[in-house]
């Protein structure tokens, strides 16, 4: 399904995204590697086992991305022009190599653009999930969204 234009966007409208992602080692790895992260609470085992955690965690940034990215397909896939901006970012439980990561999204907000005509700004209230429903993620972003062609 493609993306939403902004006036498909209700305010509260929810959505429960279908597509699911099992996180992975290598996910971690790659994603530290290619961000010039690291952080040995993310690469390294060893370190990592000494940690009240016992393994390492997930790069957070990956997870707010994950999360994000779960979204795409029902809301902004060809839609979208630019995120405006993240506000609200938390990470309220860790996320570990093996942990099937979920989304869920809310429409908090939406205005037609006063200086662009042809498009408007959505708010969207992005909440991942784990495979035992906790929140692992929760973030409120803005998005400069086309209009529906006339």
């Amino acid at each position: 399904m493609a993306g939403l234009y902004f006036d498909q966007f209700e305010i509260g409208q929810v959505f429960k995204h279908e597509i699911r992602r099992t996180v992975t080692d290598m996910d971690n790895m790659l994603f530290s590697s290619l961000t010039y992260n690291p952080a040995a609470i993310h690469i390294d085992h060893e370190y990592a086992k000494g940690t009240e955690f016992g393994k390492p965690l997930m790069n957070s940034i990956f997870t707010l991305g994950l999360v994000i990215g779960l979204s795409i397909q029902d809301t902004t896939l060809g839609t979208t022009i630019g995120n405006l901006g993240m506000t609200d970012t938390t990470f309220p439980k860790p996320v570990f190599a093996g942990d099937t990561i979920r989304s869920e999204t809310k429409i908090v907000e939406k205005r037609e653009s006063k200086s662009r005509p042809t498009q408007g700004i959505v708010t969207f209230e992005h909440v991942g999930l784990n495979q035992i429903d906790e929140v692992i993620c929760r973030t409120v972003r803005a998005a400069l969204m086309m209009r529906a062609p006339a």
